[in-house]
């Protein structure tokens, strides 16, 4: 059965995107973290560890070590198959760009500063892996293990690899020293970092919760300043056991002071939240497509 055109948009772009991230991934470990003894986290750590002790390939431990890993995925992740072929395609192309710039690339060329290094790889591994996640793929190890355990129970991208890669970097503190066990944890603390902004994007909106005994008014004036819609539900207070009403309102970030005037001048006894929100989808704000 032949697949609508804009399936195919989707895989091309998906493996496109995929291709690029890989592409960033292996420059990281290549040129930033391995000529400095940080190992990166997961499998590719691991196959750091040996090729810089016993020499195997790290291409080639890559591969082997993550047959198991995908077995594991295929049975446990949603959709199990389309992100097995799209992980083994990151998988590959990851091992060749990296067996490609390791014949490219003989000695540190980012300079000698290894902090600097340090830095710089674990930003681009995050960006490289955020790249590859947001398209449906993985790079397979214990990326997979912490797609898992984020599909599963919701656990962000940055604490699931601090979970999964502990035990790595623990193995490259007793092998490479402990110096170069803690730029590994720099590493890859902004690895899952930089994952989680490419993943969501920037904090662009916040949302207010507005307690409020003047709900027409303050609603009414939020409306008509900010051109933004309200909710609003009855609720009592535990202590006093008043009814009061709540407020809900999403804006933007530049907006929030605004917020707090209009509502001030209305009601002066108003309790307000303001939460941090990545973004948001719907009239008002970024429109809802099934892409």
């Amino acid at each position: 059965m032949k697949l609508p055109a804009w399936n195919w948009r989707e895989i091309i772009l998906s493996y496109t995107w995929i291709t690029v991230g890989t592409l960033i991934e292996a420059i990281s470990t290549i040129i930033f973290l391995a000529p400095f003894e940080v190992a990166p986290g997961g499998v590719a750590g691991i196959a750091v560890i040996l090729n810089l002790t016993i020499g195997t390939p790290i291409g080639l431990i890559v591969l082997l070590l993550n047959i198991p890993i995908q077995i594991i995925a295929y049975r446990m992740l949603p959709g199990g198959w389309r992100i097995i072929v799209r992980t083994i395609y990151a998988i590959v192309t990851y091992t060749l760009f990296m067996e490609i710039i390791n014949t490219m690339v003989r000695e540190p060329i980012a300079g000698e500063d290894a902090l600097l290094n340090t830095l710089f790889g674990g930003i681009l591994a995050g960006i490289g892996g955020g790249l590859i996640f947001r398209w449906g793929g993985s790079l397979g190890g214990t990326s997979t293990l912490a797609l898992i355990l984020q599909r599963r129970l919701g656990t962000p991208m940055s604490t699931t690899y601090l979970y999964t890669d502990a035990l790595v970097i623990g193995v490259a503190g007793i092998v490479f020293g402990w110096e170069a066990a803690l730029y590994a944890i720099v590493a890859l603390f902004l690895t899952g970092m930089a994952t989680d902004y490419v993943m969501e994007g920037p904090s662009i909106i916040r949302t207010c919760v507005i307690i409020t005994d003047k709900p027409d008014d303050v609603a009414g004036a939020i409306m008509s300043t900010l051109y933004r819609g309200v909710t609003a539900w009855d609720a009592i207070g535990m202590y006093t056991k008043q009814t009061h009403t709540i407020l809900y309102i999403t804006v933007s970030r530049t907006q929030v002071q605004e917020v707090r005037q209009v509502v001030t001048q209305v009601d002066t006894n108003a309790f307000i939240v303001v939460s941090q929100g990545h973004t948001a989808y719907g009239r008002g704000f970024k429109q809802l497509t099934s892409e």
